[in-house]
């Protein structure tokens, strides 16, 4: 089966203190988006890339992209909500792509083995997967400025991507569902009554989100080069 991969690339940057997309944030000299697509070309199983942009920065991610990607990855225009940006990106896929994985260009260090365990668990036959790892904060439910409980954090895992799913199964969830705000693509299958299988993920698929995780990855970057 022939395997693509969107990925959303059309954040703002504000949290990060950026006056560009967060894509183009520079992490080690690079694109925070060339990073991530560097992992998903790493696994060696993702056969085509589609960046799903701001139309105002189109030019500018294609440029950032290197030239022997050419005919591998490929720059669209994106919605005005995450939602809509996939399914722009769902638009441009051929019909030999059959699995389809959805990646956060913030997600930028994520490590090819996860990229692999996301597909193979496909392969095998699960119909979306997603990428957790364990919590390990104390979890509390707090309203009106007190804590209203704690949660038993044994079952609660944070989610990561890439999140893989076929692409029927991905394309019936985004036609079914009228949710402007979904945070993630999985929720989408969940939600249409869809089953959702996990796979381990790696603390290093951190998001960049903020200053201090733009920090850390540098020096998750550092750490890899010794």
């Amino acid at each position: 089966m022939s395997t693509a991969a969107i990925v959303p690339a059309a954040g703002g940057g504000v949290r990060l203190g950026a006056e560009r997309p967060k894509a183009l944030v520079p992490l080690a000299g690079e694109p925070l988006v060339v990073h991530a697509l560097r992992a998903l070309r790493a696994s060696e199983v993702v056969d085509r890339v589609v960046v799903v942009g701001p139309p105002t920065a189109l030019d500018e991610l294609t440029e950032a992209m290197p030239s022997d990607w050419t005919g591998w990855a490929s720059v669209v225009a994106g919605g005005a909500v995450r939602q809509a940006s996939v399914a722009a990106g769902l638009e441009t896929l051929s019909d030999e792509h059959e699995l389809v994985l959805v990646h956060d260009a913030a997600r930028a260090l994520v490590p090819p083995a996860v990229v692999t365990r996301v597909v193979d668990a496909l392969l095998a036959g699960a119909p979306a997967v997603i990428p957790v790892v364990p919590m390990n904060d104390t979890v509390k439910r707090v309203g009106d400025g007190r804590v209203i409980e704690t949660v038993d954090r044994t079952s609660l895992y944070a989610v990561q991507t890439p999140q893989g799913f076929r692409r029927d199964v991905l394309t019936a969830a985004h036609a079914s569902t009228t949710e402007t705000a979904a945070t993630d693509d999985a929720g989408l299958v969940e939600r249409s009554g869809g089953v959702v299988c996990v796979v381990d993920g790696d603390a290093e698929a951190f998001k960049i989100t903020r200053p201090l995780d733009l920090a850390l990855a540098e020096a998750v970057l550092s750490s890899r080069r010794r």
